[in-house]
C-alpha cells in the first residue's frame, strides 16, 4: 500500500541546472576551466560538492575545496532568484496531501540552497521528512539518504514512490528499493529508462495520477 511520495530537489521541483551550469562554468573559468554541457552532465549533475572539487581539484584542501563550492553556491543563488516549480508540479503537491501521503525531500543540494530553493518555491513547510546528503555524511548515488528517510517516515520501502531526474538520484532511490519515476528534466527518457525506472515523465502535468500509480 502507497504510503509516501517522496522528490529530490534540484531538476525534480525545479529546473535548477541552468543555473547551476551557469555558475559552476563561471567559477571554474577562473580556475582555467572551461565546461560544457556533456562536461556538466558527466562530472557535475547529481554529485555533492564535496565529490565535485575532490574530482576537479584533487590537489585542494580541505578548507580550499570548501571556499570554492561555498563561492559556488552564493553565486548559484544570486542568480536562481527567479526559480520556478516544473510545470504541474503545484497542482501534484496538493494532490499528494489530499491523498494523506506521507512526503520527504532527498537531496544533494547543501542546507542554504535547501532553504533558498523551498523558500522561493513556497515549499518551506510542506514535506515531512528533510534529508540533506552534506547532513548525513554521504550522498546518492549511496541509498543511505533514502534510507534515511524510509526511517524517519516510519515506511518500507515498497510503501514509497520516489521523483528522481538524475542518475545518482535514480541509482540511489532503486538501490534503497524504491519504485522510482524518472523526471526527464535535466536527461534524455531513455538515459532514466536505462537505470531501472518504473516511469518516465516529462513533468508534473499528467492529468491521470491513479493510472500512473497503476502501471507502477
Amino acid at each position: 500500500m502507497l504510503k509516501a511520495i517522496l522528490f529530490d530537489l534540484d531538476g525534480t521541483l525545479t529546473n535548477t541546472d541552468p543555473f547551476h551550469y551557469q555558475t559552476w562554468a563561471n567559477v571554474l573559468e577562473t580556475h582555467q576551466i572551461t565546461i560544457d554541457s556533456s562536461f556538466y552532465k558527466t562530472h557535475i549533475s547529481g554529485k555533492t560538492n564535496t565529490e565535485i572539487v575532490k574530482n576537479l581539484f584533487p590537489h585542494f584542501s580541505e578548507k580550499d575545496g570548501l571556499k570554492l563550492a561555498n563561492l559556488k553556491e552564493s553565486k548559484f543563488r544570486e542568480l536562481a532568484v527567479n526559480l520556478e516549480p516544473l510545470p504541474g508540479l503545484n497542482d501534484f503537491l496538493g494532490w499528494v496531501k489530499q491523498q494523506s501521503f506521507k512526503t520527504g525531500l532527498v537531496t544533494n543540494a547543501p542546507r542554504e540552497n535547501t532553504d533558498f530553493m523551498l523558500e522561493t518555491l513556497n515549499l518551506s513547510n510542506y514535506f515531512d521528512s528533510v534529508i540533506l546528503s552534506d547532513e548525513i555524511g554521504i550522498g546518492k548515488p549511496d541509498p543511505a539518504p533514502y534510507q534515511y528517510c524510509l526511517n524517519q517516515l516510519n515506511i518500507l520501502a515498497e510503501e514509497a514512490i520516489a521523483f528522481e531526474d538524475s542518475p545518482s538520484g535514480i541509482r540511489s532511490a532503486i538501490a534503497a528499493g524504491i519504485k522510482t519515476i524518472g523526471v526527464a528534466s535535466t536527461h534524455e527518457p531513455k538515459i532514466l529508462t536505462d537505470l531501472g525506472v518504473a516511469l518516465v515523465i516529462e513533468d508534473f502535468t499528467h492529468s491521470d495520477l491513479e493510472k500512473i500509480y497503476a502501471r507502477i
